[in-house]
């Protein structure tokens, strides 16, 4: 497997390469980033935004990996939303794991003390992935989500209280992230 470049800091400059790396992703992926990510605007948007940490992997000079920390407003304002987005061939390497933790490192830096994710009940290894970065399920939405045929599916929605579990994020390896 070739090996993963870097992850860094979105720009504007990225724009095009996040917009082709969207259109590789299957549609019902493409919604854990809750935006239109098809729409170029979209995308090339949020280099504007300064209130959303959003990060870019790549490999061989294409973006295999999106992770965005969402901070919450007003009374949520310790609470992040962390989404998670891989390329299809990157699947099953171990890229999802790393981004989440980049993520959480993310919140941990800007003060955070929680971090949500929502994730479809269906999908038990991302599941799994989350359960060992230190998340519990905190709320089931029961057909919450609907998939491109109309099917409807539950969500449920995951937290992880970083004041709490941080030592258990150490345990994990996240103090490795940066490396």
């Amino acid at each position: 497997m070739p090996k993963l470049t870097n992850i860094r800091p979105f720009t504007a400059a990225d724009t095009d390469a996040v917009w082709e790396f969207f259109q590789r992703v299957p549609e019902r992926d493409r919604t854990f980033a809750k935006e239109p990510v098809t729409d170029r605007e979209t995308v090339g948007a949020w280099s504007d935004r300064s209130r959303a940490n959003r990060f870019v992997a790549w490999r061989e000079g294409s973006v295999v990996g999106y992770v965005a920390m969402i901070p919450g407003y007003g009374w949520s304002h310790h609470v992040g939303e962390l989404r998670v987005v891989v390329d299809p061939v990157m699947r099953g390497r171990g890229l999802g794991e790393k981004l989440a933790r980049y993520g959480l490192k993310v919140a941990v830096d800007a003060g955070l003390t929680k971090v949500t994710v929502d994730v479809a009940a269906s999908q038990e290894h991302v599941l799994g992935l989350f359960t060992r970065l230190g998340f519990h399920a905190e709320a089931l939405l029961e057909d919450q989500v609907q998939d491109p045929e109309g099917n409807f599916a539950d969500l449920i929605v995951l937290a992880n209280r970083l004041d709490d579990d941080w030592h258990l994020l150490e345990t994990v390896g996240l103090d490795e992230v940066l490396d």
